[in-house]
C-alpha cells in the first residue's frame, strides 16, 4: 500500500487536509489511525482485515473529530455509501472531505485473523457486493481484487427465517432481542446513527424503555431497524460491535430487501440518487394503512 502511503503524504504536505484516517497494525489487528505527520502516514495498510467503517468518523455527531480539521478517509464500497449518505441527508457537503477509496476484494469474518477471503472466512455481507469499486471518491486506489468467493450467508439465514411461521420468526427474534445490554453499541458505530438526540434517550416522553428487559429491548432493536430502511449501508458493524452476539445483519438486510421491493430503492455511493424516506410519490397505493 505503498500508493495510499504517498498519497497521504502529499495531501498532508500541501495542506489539503489536516488528518488522514485509515487503517494501521494494532496490538489485536487491524485499527483505525488519525495521521496527521508523514511518519503516520508510513504506518497506514489496507488488507482484507480492515472491516471498519471509517466513514463513521465523519458523523456530524463527533464533533471532537470534526475540530481536528478537514479529513481525508480510507473507504471501501459500503463505507463510501455511508459518506454519500451523509451528504443524500444534509449533514455534511461534499468539499467538507476527501475520500481515498479502494477498491476491495471483501473482507474477513474475523478480523484478528491472518487469512486469505475464501469462501470459509470472507464476511457474510461481502458476497454479491456491487460497490467493490467506489465512485463518489477522490482518488481510487489499487488494482479490483477478484469478487468475493461462495453466497452470502445471510441471503441463506433469510430464506430459512422467511419459512418460518410469523410465530416462529417473532418467538427468533424476541429469544435474539432479549439478549440486548442496552450498550448503545450499534449506535455509537453506525454512520448513519447521527441524530443529536436519538428517541432512546428522551425521557419526556418517555418513547423507548432504556432498562434491558423483552420489551424494552424488542421497542428499541425495531424503531432503530425502522430507521435505517433505506439508509443502511449493510457495512455489519453494528452486529460486530454487538458484545452479546445478535445478528443485527439479518435484520438490516430483511429490511433492505423489503424496501428494494417495495420502492425500488438500493442503498448507493451516488448522493444525488433521493431515498425513499424523503420523497412522496402520488400514485402510492397506501394499501398498508387501510
Amino acid at each position: 500500500m505503498q500508493e495510499l502511503r504517498e498519497l497521504a503524504k502529499k495531501l498532508l504536505a500541501e495542506g489539503a487536509v489536516k488528518v488522514v484516517v485509515g487503517y494501521a497494525e494494532g496490538r489485536q489487528g487491524v485499527r483505525p489511525i488519525f495521521a496527521a505527520t508523514p511518519e503516520d502516514a508510513d504506518k497506514l495498510i489496507f488488507d482484507p482485515r480492515c472491516v471498519q467503517n471509517l466513514a463513521t468518523y465523519l458523523s456530524p455527531r463527533r464533533a471532537h473529530v470534526a475540530a481536528l480539521g478537514k479529513l481525508a478517509v480510507v473507504v471501501k464500497g459500503c463505507d463510501a455509501m455511508a459518506a454519500a449518505g451523509m451528504i443524500r441527508e444534509a449533514q455534511r457537503k461534499r468539499d467538507d472531505f476527501v475520500l481515498i477509496g479502494v477498491r476491495c476484494g471483501g473482507v474477513l469474518a474475523d478480523p484478528r485473523a491472518s487469512a486469505a477471503v475464501t469462501e470459509a472466512t470472507v464476511a457474510a455481507r461481502c458476497p454479491g457486493c456491487e460497490v467493490r469499486e467506489p465512485k463518489i471518491v477522490d482518488h481510487l486506489l489499487g488494482p479490483l481484487p477478484p469478487a468475493p468467493p461462495g453466497a452470502s450467508a445471510l441471503d441463506a439465514r433469510i430464506a430459512e427465517l422467511d419459512a418460518m411461521t410469523p410465530e416462529e420468526r417473532f418467538a427468533f427474534w424476541t429469544s435474539e432481542l432479549a439478549k440486548c445490554v442496552r450498550c448503545n453499541a450499534c449506535r455509537e458505530i453506525c454512520p448513519m446513527c447521527f441524530c443529536v438526540r436519538c428517541v432512546c434517550d428522551k425521557s419526556q416522553p418517555q418513547w423507548i424503555e432504556s432498562s434491558p428487559h423483552a420489551r424494552g429491548n424488542l421497542a428499541w432493536h425495531m424503531t432503530r431497524a425502522l430507521h435505517q430502511a433505506g439508509r443502511c449501508v449493510g457495512c455489519g458493524e453494528c452486529e460486530r460491535a454487538c458484545p452479546v452476539g445478535i445478528p443485527l445483519s439479518l435484520l438490516n438486510r430483511k429490511v433492505a430487501r423489503v424496501v428494494a421491493e417495495r420502492f425500488d430503492y438500493v442503498v448507493s455511493d451516488d448522493p444525488e440518487k433521493p431515498a425513499p424516506i424523503g420523497t412522496y410519490r402520488l400514485e402510492d397505493d397506501q394499501e398498508f394503512i387501510r
